[in-house]
């Protein structure tokens, strides 16, 4: 059977490799890691976490967890990874990074039918391709991508900084998850009074960005990873709706809700670490010590990794792509990943498992894999490719673009639950409950 080269080895990259090894069709994943990096990823590992570790909700009422669902349905390498080196979060499946990457790496180095090639991929190969570059396509295969398709889009993208476990004062701070959901101490708070807020939002708002350099500054930044600095630009009080809320947390030492809360998630399984949860920056290193280190819990906060900004981009895939993934223009030449659109980690993951099994169809004269829309890989499938869309912007998973119910159900968690049970209805009856 002809083989399949799969230009990138993100999370969509692996997950394409994976679908089509698991179906017979030989692989080859090419991956410029270690001889090159991209700005944003630091480790020679397949399958990098760059942003945050969590990979979002695990309840199957959520948007978040019914995705997960239905890519462990359909035999997804991340699902089953990370479910095995999962760190507390909660309701959230947070994995160890380092230990998750490296467990993709294995398997797909194991694999009889996947060959790993480290090497730069700078023009748009002939054959059967799945391009699952990333939102960080080295320049110039970014640049033979925008050739192709007439132009791409670009949004900011950017990360949150890790410290360090005993670098923080714990007398300043109390476990907790909001509402009491998950563990009691998957989630280490941070709070401030309001004089104590009032001090540090002033001094985000006038801190000191970095210089994007190579990113194109005419381009704003994306809702979905927005700065902290950017959120604080749009009102005191902004922070306090979003990662600073107090809601469902009350301090141990007041008896009372905080005004404000950073919450610190765990980044290893060892609990050595912790990340800022919410708090992507572009802020100068220097910046983000002396302002994060505001907050009563960090003010000796040793930081082991600051937040970093980084280019995304995405092409503009209702004009060329199908709901397959397949480009419009060109037989055997498919796209995977956030640089379809699909946005946030699970996201890219899924698309990836769709366009290893489409190609794998292909190859076989079979039909596409067209899931309907009203499951979560189908409606995101069916968005990204969706002509009618003008104004494409990236789509994380959630029950908006589901089509609704023929019952009206005005309680949202029950809705939320019937249109998951509705999805994974389908999923049960077509490829079978245990089918992982």
């Amino acid at each position: 059977m002809n083989r399949v080269l799969v230009v990138g080895g993100g999370l969509a990259g692996v997950e394409a490799a994976w679908a089509l090894a698991n179906r017979g069709v030989p692989v080859t994943i090419a991956e410029m890691k270690p001889k090159k990096h991209s700005p944003a990823h630091k480790t020679d590992m397949l399958a990098e976490l760059v942003c945050s570790n969590s990979l979002k909700a695990q309840r199957v009422g959520s948007a978040a967890g019914l995705l997960k669902a239905e890519m462990e349905r359909l035999g997804s390498i991340c699902v089953e990874c990370a479910k095995k080196c999962s760190v507390p979060a909660g309701g959230a499946l947070a994995v160890d990074r380092d230990e998750f990457s490296r467990m993709i790496t294995e398997k797909i180095k194991s694999h009889p039918l996947i060959e790993l090639e480290c090497r730069e991929v700078t023009d748009i190969p002939e054959g059967n391709v799945i391009i699952a570059a990333g939102p960080l396509a080295s320049d110039a295969l970014a640049d033979k991508i925008k050739e192709l398709c007439g132009g791409s889009l670009s949004f900011f993208d950017a990360a949150a900084p890790i410290v360090t476990d005993e670098s923080i004062d714990k007398s300043c701070a109390f476990t907790q998850s909001r509402y009491d959901r998950g563990g009691e101490d998957d989630y280490l708070n941070c709070p401030m009074n309001k004089e104590e807020y009032e001090s540090f939002y002033n001094e985000l708002v006038n801190a000191e960005s970095a210089e994007l350099h190579s990113f194109d500054k005419k381009k704003g930044v994306y809702e979905g990873c927005m700065p902290i600095e950017v959120m604080a630009s749009r009102g005191a009080d902004t922070m306090r709706f979003g990662p600073l809320k107090p809601v469902g947390l009350r301090d141990p030492r007041t008896g009372h809700r905080p005004w404000a809360v950073l919450q610190l998630r765990r980044e290893d399984s060892s609990g050595t670490m912790y990340n800022l949860v919410g708090f992507q920056t572009n802020l100068k290193f220097g910046e983000q010590k002396r302002v994060f280190s505001m907050i009563p819990a960090l003010k000796n906060a040793e930081f082991v990794r600051y937040g970093v900004m980084h280019r995304n981009t995405f092409i503009d895939s209702p004009r060329h792509l199908n709901s397959d993934f397949s480009f419009r223009g060109r037989n055997g030449l498919y796209f995977a990943g956030q640089i379809t659109g699909v946005e946030g980690y699970m996201e890219s993951a899924s698309s990836g498992i769709l366009a290893g099994i489409n190609m794998a169809n292909r190859l076989a004269g079979e039909a596409p894999l067209e899931l309907p829309d009203f499951t979560m890989m189908g409606a995101l499938s069916k968005y990204i490719s969706n002509e009618s869309v003008t104004d494409f912007q990236p789509m994380g998973a959630n029950f908006g673009i589901l089509p609704p119910l023929d019952e009206k159900i005005r309680d949202k968690k029950l809705r939320y639950e019937a249109l998951a049970k509705r999805s994974l209805d389908f999923f049960n009856e077509r490829f079978g409950e245990d089918e992982t």
